[in-house]
């Protein structure tokens, strides 16, 4: 197969996004100010997170911080940091009550896990990150470069550690197509579908393990599904393919690229950041972290997998894994083991107030 280069702003080194700045959105008084008023609206409505909709939360001046952010995720470079949220004004229920009501406005909320969460604290809770149901979110280990199972992630920053836990983000798009520059054939092997384990968190009517491509393209619309540490941990199973060493140094190369200083853009997310970032055009990673030995000092951060009404068509090889590859149709997340009424009922409800094609679970 002939692959060609992809040119588009999310085709981005590291230099220039520092250089750009267009990373990093500042709120202004009185965007702070609306996300309080916001966040007061929400709690008059006395609703549970689950019931609440767009329509229940009124954006104010902060609607157009997120429209910078919904043109940057697909538009764009592929993610947006916003920063300035007073989160120290807000109780921790508060807090994620927020984080909650600001994604109704950007996307259906996802599971995340076995215990089918729509939201997740990222936080050392004694987690392995190896093995054959390692998760990163629940160590202090650093973590291989990689994309969520979704279209955008979001993570909203409560506690920073005492030391490491940097966020580090490259760019899906530039790595391919320097991939291409060096090695087309060793690229054309990440356009085969490999196997990936589903970690032990996989639904009864699901297999433990699916099979699906790193890079794919539909329609001139490219996306990236690099999970490293699911690919390999389906190789400590006897009734998967087994990955050749060139599918290896295939794997090797996205995450030997994206640690070097030309594509490897760091930040450091500090209390109140709120970032979002498109999985389909970008890799992202985080450094080893040392926690505070006080418990409400630990690093903290929340997460929402979010489906977004404008996300790009996927290639019919990401089936399995997203369940729909259509556009503006709900997609992605891992299942879990505990979907219930109210899961199913908020998906068709949030679906409904987006404008989206729900696609039951």
């Amino acid at each position: 197969m002939t692959h060609s280069a992809i040119e588009t702003p999310a085709a981005w080194r590291a230099a220039e996004v520092a250089a750009g700045g267009s990373w990093l959105r500042h709120l202004t008084a009185a965007e702070a100010d609306a996300v309080t008023t916001m966040l007061q609206a929400v709690r008059a409505t006395a609703k549970p997170m689950l019931q609440l909709t767009r329509t229940d939360v009124p954006l104010g001046a902060f609607a157009s911080v997120l429209a910078e952010v919904t043109d940057k995720l697909e538009q764009g470079i592929g993610f947006k940091t916003i920063r300035g949220l007073p989160a120290d004004q807000f109780s921790a229920d508060d807090n994620r009550l927020l984080f909650w009501a600001i994604g109704t406005h950007l996307g259906v909320a996802r599971p995340q896990g076995k215990a089918s969460q729509l939201m997740s604290d990222v936080r050392s809770a004694g987690g392995q990150y190896r093995g054959a149901g390692g998760r990163g979110y629940n160590t202090n280990a650093e973590l291989d470069y990689h994309v969520d199972g979704t279209d955008v992630v979001g993570l909203y920053c409560l506690q920073t550690a005492r030391s490491g836990g940097l966020s580090r983000i490259a760019s899906s798009i530039a790595i391919h197509n320097e991939i291409l520059r060096r090695d087309p054939v060793l690229l054309d092997r990440l356009y085969r579908p490999l196997p990936h384990n589903r970690q032990n968190e996989e639904a009864d009517d699901e297999p433990p393990f699916y099979m699906a491509p790193v890079y794919s393209r539909r329609d001139g619309h490219f996306a990236a599904r690099y999970i490293r540490n699911h690919i390999r941990a389906s190789q400590l199973r006897d009734d998967t393919p087994r990955l050749t060493e060139a599918d290896h140094r295939a794997l090797d190369i996205i995450q030997d690229l994206a640690e070097t200083d030309e594509f490897r853009f760091d930040m450091v997310l500090e209390r109140g950041d709120m970032q979002f970032v498109n999985n389909h055009v970008l890799v992202h990673s985080r450094t080893h972290f040392e926690d505070f030995e006080e418990p409400e000092r630990k690093r903290h951060l929340l997460r929402l997998w979010l489906s977004i009404p404008d996300a790009r068509p996927l290639h019919q090889t990401l089936r399995d894994a997203y369940k729909s590859v259509e556009r503006n149709t709900v997609r992605g997340g891992f299942k879990g083991q505990n979907v219930g009424p109210e899961l199913r009922a908020y998906q068709a409800r949030a679906a409904l107030a987006l404008g989206m094609r729900d696609t039951p679970y």
